[in-house]
């Protein structure tokens, strides 16, 4: 299977983390804990993700390494891009104009993303579960002279803000770290100020299905969950790709709509490398919704 910060793939390649189930090497070690205690008490696979994140940015990670200077001097001049899942570039008419916003970085931490939108005028918060994801966030912040809200929260639990608190919420693809989505949704809607963005990286399941080494057999059935399966919870310890699991485009999309946002648009995107990717086949799925004024 696969990391995915983007999410998991029993292959070498992850998605942005902040992505579904592909998972990038690393070289870490692995360990092991029994299944009954590790599976039966639901709140400890946040911490092991957690570890496994900070693993990963130890030995490169992509999406865990910070931002250039440059960049961010580029950004402070209307030059930047950004992605919610592996190649595509979020369409700049998505964002409103961010001088003055409040925006929110859910599970977006690593200094890729909130440096960009600080330079592009807003007040930035970021929360993620990774400690190294946060401390890339407190380099670049020192390092370009900026203030940014840093949160270490597991994003499963209700979020620590304010009802309205946000104008812009950016979620790469790193739900498929967590086994309920539609409090996720809630949640956003919640803490989004009316007319608010809710931008998400979304994985659509096809990643776990497939043999890892050509992404051709269907090895796997859905729904993926480590914590009701034995040998899938050792498989994702055995490859270090961390406790993923799948969701359903019910629960994706249909779960924003059911918290009350609205759905505005979409596009999909390959895993950017592979079988799957060389045939065009859409593993990820972005979308933006707005809460109704």
């Amino acid at each position: 299977m696969q990391r995915t910060g983007l999410c998991l793939h029993a292959k070498n390649t992850l998605a942005p983390y902040g992505y579904g189930m592909r998972y990038y090497p690393c070289g870490a070690q692995y360990h092991t804990m029994p299944f009954g205690e590790a599976i039966l008490m639901e709140q400890s696979y946040a911490d092991v993700n957690a570890k496994a994140v900070d693993r990963w940015v130890e030995n490169g990670w992509e999406w865990g390494v910070p931002v250039t200077h440059e960049a961010f001097l580029a950004a402070k001049q209307g030059d930047w891009s950004v992605v919610l899942t592996p190649t595509k570039p979020v369409p700049k008419e998505w964002f409103p104009d961010l001088r003055g916003l409040d925006v929110l970085g859910l599970a977006s931490g690593g200094g890729q993303q909130m440096p960009l939108f600080t330079a592009a005028g807003a007040r930035c918060t970021v929360l993620d579960y990774s400690e190294k994801q946060l401390e890339s966030e407190r380099m670049v912040a020192a390092r370009e002279g900026y203030e940014i809200n840093i949160v270490r929260a597991d994003m499963s639990k209700p979020l620590p803000f304010d009802d309205n608190s946000f104008d812009v919420i950016f979620h790469p693809v790193s739900n498929c770290y967590i086994r309920e989505v539609e409090p996720v949704w809630r949640e956003c809607y919640r803490i989004l100020r009316p007319g608010g963005v809710l931008l998400c990286g979304l994985d659509n399941g096809l990643n776990y299905i497939f043999d890892d080494a050509t992404e051709s057999i269907l090895t796997r059935k859905l729904p993926f969950d480590p914590l009701t399966d034995a040998a899938l919870y050792e498989e994702c310890m055995r490859d270090d790709v961390g406790v993923q699991f799948s969701h359903t485009f019910a629960e994706q999309v249909g779960g924003q709509l059911k918290a009350g946002l609205v759905l505005t648009d979409l596009y999909e995107d390959t895993n950017g490398s592979g079988n799957l990717h060389e045939l065009n086949i859409p593993t990820f799925v972005v979308t933006r919704a707005v809460k109704p004024r």
